[in-house]
């Protein structure tokens, strides 16, 4: 049996963090960093290791973390805009092997990011 990633022991409870929402398919919780007034981690209840292996088979995973950032948005009065984001690899700052999305709102976001 493989170790759990970091996100399955925090949907496990194994690991404290406030939860925002819980679908079958995704989860969202509260960045322990946060780089903006809101921001949120979506991330799939199954553990694919990034943005870069997933398969047609994902594509409802996909659309309900998709779907989570829309909610999680109108629910914390971003409608002046916010920003979906994940990492992949190395040289995309991938921390943790486990996909998931970073929805951050509440101020403006400049452009170029990094």
């Amino acid at each position: 049996m493989s170790e759990l990633t970091l996100f399955q022991k925090i949907h496990q409870g194994m690991i404290p963090a406030k939860f925002l929402a819980q679908e079958e398919l995704c989860f969202a919780i509260e960045d322990i960093d946060p780089k903006a007034p809101f921001h949120a981690l979506i991330i799939s209840v199954r553990p694919i290791p990034s943005l870069a292996e997933i398969s047609p088979d994902d594509a409802a995973i996909l659309a309900a973390c998709l779907q989570m950032a829309q909610s999680l948005a109108l629910d914390h009065g971003l409608e002046n805009g916010w920003r979906l984001v994940t990492n992949v690899g190395v040289y995309g700052s991938q921390s943790v092997p486990h996909l998931h999305f970073h929805l951050l709102g509440g101020r403006r976001m400049g452009w170029p990011p990094g």
